[in-house]
């Protein structure tokens, strides 16, 4: 790897840089307003006029220069070890360099350019020169090959790369430079087909980095799956006996990932860079230095799983999806991966993470993969700090595994700071209190490792756009986010303030109830004084300045800082106030989308719908791949009744996330209330018609009648929706309730879906609401259907189902029935019956399915639990205006002599031969009515329905 040093310094690089193309150095060192531009111009004068290289070849030279700028930064900023030369010096002139005054002013310009759609860089980057250099010489068109030279490709991945990691240091993704990046990588993908499968690894995974920092999750499982293929990459998540605990006497089943790299031998071997022209095979040896990993020390926990020692694991054993290769491995010694596998595992655990709930089981299932890569003796330095990342995670969540978690971060922060800090421009790092302080004066909880203790550049970048490995300063704010969580706020301020992100420090005194700091944080950003101060010589206040109260700080900074936009926008999230977000969005040109988001939000909230609507609108024409701007967007339209809109509003939302089941079901629900004649996209389906002017036509052949509307398609689409989301979500029972609610509408109704529905409300809501969560007007429709098309379980018949088309052949009795039948009979017997307690209807739908499958008896039964559930009505016997109560006691006990009369002498089923159902039927009839009016003849004697009882007695007395 050539020194990114003497690739800057060449005459070609100089000339780009401006050092020497003039003898007025002031002149060429304007460099405050536009340097970038500067840059881009001589690039063109290069690219069109020979300065003694080869003008075919320019694009050559400038990926050089671009790359050896680009590895430089990350160098300084992300892997180590530090540059041995000043940045400053290598790019600016010399009486810029030296000036800290005129390099203040110029990396502040260079801030401002690196703003996209007001999303903004972090203002401190170091060497963040060497960043814009990079950016601005790889996406210049003079840096890309022509299409019929071989490293047309790799001109294009540059740029990708270099493109990508600026969407890195953004504080949010950027819509712009999204577009601009998948534009190039769709462009390197239909290229790749013609690849080789070695030159496709690498780049897959890092397709699949940039997929997951875009949300793009499944594209990145589909890239790793490439990946995995043509590594030829083995690996099972799976289980093993094993202890995790020094006390546990039983061993059980332990998650473990068994991974075997397709060849050992290239396990030392160093992959082709991607973003490369010059193709090297480079070897690597073993290396035996890597960063230092925390014991647990815990006193329950074992440091690592101890699996079974012995070869006859029965879980192996019955485990006949694992290949022979993988089941021979033993868990606990497995061989050390290939660096590209072992990145591959690392990122199929942020990918679920990604895509899984944040709950115990996802971390359970994601610290294997970590574990694999840790415990496999990674050779790469890069590599193995990104496992200790990715583990530092996941056990940060757990009690007994917080502790090594906090100070792991903190101790792979305090290695980044001090790996990327040269001598000449140590900082002061943030750490615990024991804290040891190296010859350079950088504070670390480690000390600084020694030159054989270290890896060198070479190796850490090796991987490092596939790693995507976070920055310092992410780094350290991951850490106090972390100290947040545990309840150390004033760490994390420490960390904040130090690293001047006022946004987050002003957002933690907000979540301490502390809004009144967070406003005078904000504002001093953001606003100065009118009146005179102490210090006018002072730019920026400090934190702790009391001397300038919130009311007095009313005129805008000129220059505003380069987050401004996002400033403001938490800013009125404190106050309150619209105006904010609408200073947001003029501050940042009208591409800053969350200003518009936030505006929506707050209208939504005072019920003005059409302007939220048009708040989203504006919102989504910065950021149309805003998958929640879609979703909000679609909630406003739902709530105005703007059915079309809020149909393409979840329609898009479903596009970018397939997965989401909120947007299918609202989507569904404003189908539901579409117009028949109505288009999804809004449009009509009739053409217009004139009346003023009817076109007469005498050929009757010629005549084209209006397309026929069918009244069920909006029907039919919700029900599709509803489907997919039930599929999604199963436990919310709003989604199926909803379902059931959409498929009883459908002509013929989707039986079998109806009784999946109903079932499943059961096992959602039947411990809350018990026998009210069964729709008894659906219910009684299943059985009525099923009667219709069977008037009779008992004797062999073929029946027509409405919903296939299809014959059913019922069988000689109920125990061979199939489909609809069967589920409908099922559900009656095994989920709804049960749940019964106060409702007649439910007892007499489970009469009638007795009586359906010739069950005398428990028809019977059902028919007098029936009639109690009425008798038991409070107030029938009592209340002279309860006359409904009493007509329905007086119809129940109707029907229960009647089926005493009907069913009393059949044949029991079960039973011993010739014994009937109820032989003293007549006498249970007698005493049902004799205690009906008995209990209502103070009240009801002489009414119509008292008289049906008693002649209804009289007959039962004359049998």
């Amino acid at each position: 790897m050539t020194d990114p040093r003497e690739i800057l310094s060449t005459r070609a690089s100089t000339f780009l840089l401006g050092k020497c193309t003039s003898k007025n150095p002031e002149k060429t060192a304007s460099t405050t307003n536009g340097w970038m531009q500067r840059v881009t111009e001589r690039i063109d004068t290069l690219s069109s006029n020979d300065q003694g290289d080869d003008v075919g070849q320019v694009y050559l030279l400038l990926q050089k220069i671009g790359i050896a700028a680009l590895d430089a930064f990350l160098q300084s900023n992300v892997t180590g070890p530090p540059l041995q030369w000043d940045s400053a010096e290598c790019i600016f002139p010399l009486h810029v360099a030296n000036d800290p005054e005129k390099l203040r002013s110029i990396r502040q310009a260079l801030i401002q350019d690196l703003s996209v759609d007001g999303e903004a860089v972090y203002q401190l980057i170091p060497n963040m020169e060497l960043f814009c250099l990079a950016k601005c010489v790889l996406n210049h068109p003079a840096a890309v090959a022509p299409n019929n030279v071989p490293g047309y490709l790799d001109c294009h991945w540059a740029r990708v790369t270099v493109n990508f990691w600026h969407q890195k240091l953004l504080s949010e993704n950027a819509a712009s430079l999204q577009q601009i990046i998948y534009e190039d990588l769709d462009r390197v993908e239909q290229d790749l087909r013609n690849r080789s499968a070695a030159e496709d690894a690498s780049r897959l995974v890092q397709q699949a980095t940039i997929h997951t920092q875009h949300g793009f999750d499944q594209r990145a499982r589909n890239a790793l799956q490439q990946a995995t293929t043509t590594t030829g990459l083995e690996f099972v998540l799976t289980g093993r006996l094993g202890k995790r605990t020094k006390f546990q006497e039983n061993e059980l089943s332990q998650l473990v990932v068994l991974a075997k790299s397709a060849d050992d031998k290239q396990q030392g071997t160093t992959p082709v860079r991607t973003d490369s022209i010059e193709k090297t095979s480079r070897d690597l040896t073993t290396v035996t230095s890597k960063p230092d990993e925390l014991n647990l020390n815990d006193d329950t926990l074992l440091e690592s799983i101890a699996f079974s020692k012995s070869k006859a694991d029965p879980l192996s054993a019955n485990d006949s999806n694992i290949s022979p290769s993988l089941a021979a491995l033993d868990p606990s010694d497995q061989p050390t991966l290939n660096p590209l596998d072992s990145i591959i595992l690392l990122a199929y655990a942020s990918s679920i993470t990604n895509t899984s709930p944040s709950d115990g089981l996802t971390r359970e299932e994601t610290l294997p993969y970590a574990t694999r890569v840790l415990q496999g003796s990674s050779t790469n330095w890069q590599i193995y700090t990104q496992a200790l990342l990715v583990r530092s995670r996941i056990e940060g969540y757990r009690s007994r595994t917080i502790e090594r978690s906090v100070l792991q971060l903190q101790a792979l922060v305090d290695q980044v700071i001090v790996e990327t800090t040269s001598n000449s421009s140590a900082t002061t790092s943030t750490a615990p209190s024991i804290q040891v302080q190296d010859d350079s004066g950088t504070s670390s909880f480690l000390p600084r490792p020694k030159p054989s203790e270290s890896a060198p550049a070479r190796e850490r970048l090796a991987y490092i756009h596939q790693l995507a490995s976070p920055t310092r300063w992410e780094l350290e704010a991951e850490l106090a986010s972390r100290w947040v969580s545990l309840g150390g706020l004033r760490t994390a301020l420490e960390i904040y303030e130090r690293l001047q992100m006022w946004a987050e420090v002003a957002l933690c005194w907000a979540a301490n109830d502390r809004e009144d700091k967070a406003r005078r944080i904000l504002r001093r950003q953001l606003y100065t004084s009118a009146k005179p101060t102490k210090h006018p010589q002072q730019t920026m206040p400090t934190i702790d300045d009391d001397e300038v109260g919130i009311e007095d700080l009313t005129v805008e900074r000129m220059p505003l800082p380069a987050d401004a936009p996002r400033l403001f926008c938490i800013l009125g999230d404190l106050e309150k106030s619209p105006s904010m977000y609408e200073q947001a969005w003029e501050v940042s040109k009208n591409r800053y989308a969350r200003a518009q988001r936030s505006l929506g939000k707050h209208y939504f909230s005072q019920g003005d719908f059409q302007r939220a609507d048009e708040a989203y609108a504006k919102s989504l024409q910065v950021n149309g791949l805003n998958h929640s701007t879609w979703f909000s967007l679609g909630c406003v339209r739902l709530q105005s009744e703007s059915w079309a809109g809020a149909v393409d509003a979840f329609g898009r939302a479903i596009q970018i996330e397939d997965k989401d089941a909120e947007s299918w079901s609202n989507m569904a629900a404003a189908l539901i209330q579409l117009p028949a004649e109505t288009n999804i996209n809004g449009a009509d389906v009739n053409p217009p018609t004139s009346t003023d002017h009817p076109a007469v036509d005498n050929d009757d052949d010629d005549i084209t009648l209006p397309p026929k509307i069918d009244p069920q398609k909006h029907i039919r689409s919700a029900f599709i929706a509803l489907k997919r989301a039930a599929a999604l979500k199963r436990d919310s029972h709003r989604i199926w309730q909803n379902l059931l609610n959409v498929a009883v509408k459908l002509s013929p109704p989707p039986y079998s879906d109806i009784i999946i529905a109903q079932t499943r409300l059961i096992d959602l809501r039947s411990a809350v609401e018990g026998e009210n969560c069964i729709d008894i007007e659906v219910m009684e429709g299943l059985l009525a259907h099923l009667i219709a098309i069977s008037p009779s379980a008992g004797t062999p018949s073929t029946a027509i189902d409405d919903e296939h088309e299809n014959q059913i052949d019922l069988g000689s009795n109920a125990g061979l029935m199939m489909g609809f039948p069967k589920m409908l009979i099922t559900l009656i017997e095994t989920k709804i019956s049960p749940l019964i307690t106060t409702s007649r209807r439910l007892h007499l739908l489970v009469a009638k399915l007795s009586l359906y499958l010739h069950h005398p008896a428990a028809a019977l039964g059902a028919y007098e639990k029936a009639w109690r559930c009425t008798l038991n009505t409070p107030g029938w016997e009592t209340d002279a205006e309860a006359e409904g109560k009493w007509r329905d006691v007086v119809d129940a006990t109707l029907e229960l002599v009647d089926a005493y009369e009907s069913l009393g002498e059949r044949v029991k089923e079960g039973g011993e031969e010739g014994e009937v159902v109820e032989k003293g039927w007549r006498f249970k009839g007698r005493s049902a009515v004799r205690g009906v009016t008995g209990r209502g003849k103070e009240v009801w004697g002489g009414s119509e329905e008292f008289e049906m009882l008693r002649s209804r007695l009289e007959e039962l007395k004359g049998v």
